[in-house]
């Protein structure tokens, strides 16, 4: 369902909730599905188990999925969390610009920059997909 990169410095929880806020935006995840268990997905991964609930929490904080009392987590889903995911990273790559700016870079060399970055996204979609994809 979700890989961990050991490469990357970021704790392991915060990859967790990363990957699975972006399958749940993505649609992967469809709204009102079932999560793994805080233990199912501990043991696939190779993580202690509060890593795991560390990370849910943060999920269910974010809205991203709710409890079921006995029941275990569910996905929230739905249009909102798309518009607010996509809201913080148009915030994000705002401030990217400005900075861009102040430091001299000129805007055809940002679209260009950024037509780039858009083409490689694009060419590496069916690789994280494959990644991705239910384990």
């Amino acid at each position: 369902m979700i890989y961990i990169d050991y490469k990357d410095r970021r704790p392991i929880y915060e990859q967790i909730v990363e990957r699975f806020q972006m399958l749940i935006v993505k649609g992967v995840l469809e709204a009102d599905s079932q999560m793994p268990s805080v233990r199912e997905l501990a043991t696939t991964l190779a993580v202690n188990p509060n890593t795991v609930q560390k990370a849910y929490a943060i999920l269910e904080q974010n809205g991203f999925i709710y409890p079921v009392k006995g029941r275990g987590n569910f996905v929230t889903g739905g249009e909102r969390l798309i518009k607010e995911k996509q809201e913080t990273h148009l915030k994000e790559f705002r401030k990217i610009v400005w900075q861009a700016e102040e430091l001299g870079i000129a805007q055809e060399k940002l679209q260009e920059n950024i037509r780039q970055i858009y083409a490689e996204a694009a060419g590496k979609k069916g690789t994280n997909n494959e990644q991705e994809g239910m384990a």
